[in-house]
C-alpha cells in the first residue's frame, strides 16, 4: 500500500509517458488516468453502457468499443457533449485511480494526470507534483512526427491546457525533457531516492 502519491503531468508531446516509464522500471508503481479512460471505453468496459445510452449506439464501434473519432466529432458539434462525457468518465477515472493508487505495492507510486494542473480533485491528493517540461516548439515537433498532426492542430489541443508557465508554477519537481533518454533517466533516477526518502518520513498507522 503506498501512502505517498506522486503527481505526474506535462503538457502534450513532454515525455509523460517516457518518465512514466522510466519510473516503472525503477519498480515504481505507476496509476495512469488515460490509460484507466481507455480501459472503460474498450469493449465491455464499465463506462460503454452508459456512453451509448446519453449518446447513441452510433458511439460504438462493431466490437463494442468506444468509436473515438465519432465522439471527437460529437464533442465539437454539441458544446455539451463534452461535460456530458467528462460527467460518466470522470467519476469512474477517479474511483479506479484512487483504488490503484492504495493498491500500488511500492514505496511511493506515480499518479501520471495529464490534466493535473487543470484538476483541483487530482491535485488535492497528491504529496508531490513533478511537472515533465520542454520547449514549446519541441513539443510541436514531437506531435507533429509521432501523431502526423498539423502545427496548427497540435496548437489547438495545447490551447485547452494549462500553459507551460501554469505547470511550472504548480510543479514541486520538474523534469527537463529537452536531451536524449539517458538524460531523461538520470533525472527521473534522482528523484526516484528523493521520494524513496520523503515517503520513509510519512508515519505509518499502528494496526
Amino acid at each position: 500500500m503506498s501512502d505517498f502519491v506522486v503527481g505526474l503531468t506535462g503538457g502534450i508531446g513532454s515525455g509523460k509517458s517516457a518518465a512514466a516509464d522510466c519510473f516503472a522500471a525503477l519498480g515504481v508503481g505507476v496509476v495512469d488516468t488515460d490509460a484507466i479512460a481507455h480501459e472503460l471505453t474498450a469493449a465491455g468496459g464499465a463506462a460503454m453502457p452508459a456512453l451509448v445510452a446519453a449518446f447513441g449506439a452510433d458511439v460504438a464501434m462493431a466490437d463494442g468499443a468506444l468509436d473515438r473519432s465519432r465522439m471527437r466529432r460529437l464533442v465539437f458539434a454539441d458544446p455539451t457533449a463534452r461535460g456530458r462525457l467528462e460527467a460518466i468518465l470522470h467519476p469512474l477515472i477517479r474511483t479506479l485511480s484512487a483504488e490503484r493508487c492504495r493498491l500500488a505495492g511500492s514505496p511511493y507510486v506515480i499518479l501520471a494526470v495529464p490534466l493535473l494542473v487543470e484538476s483541483g480533485s487530482y491535485r488535492e491528493r497528491c504529496d508531490r507534483i513533478v511537472a515533465v517540461d520542454c520547449p514549446e516548439s519541441l513539443q510541436i515537433s514531437r506531435v507533429m512526427a509521432h501523431n502526423g498532426l498539423s502545427e496548427a492542430e497540435v496548437r489547438a489541443i495545447m490551447a485547452t491546457q494549462a500553459s507551460r508557465a501554469e505547470r511550472l508554477a504548480v510543479a514541486d519537481d520538474v523534469i527537463a525533457n529537452d536531451g536524449d533518454l539517458a538524460n531523461l533517466e538520470m533525472q527521473v533516477g534522482e528523484l526516484h531516492q528523493k521520494y524513496l526518502r520523503l515517503s520513509s518520513q510519512i508515519p505509518k498507522a499502528n494496526c
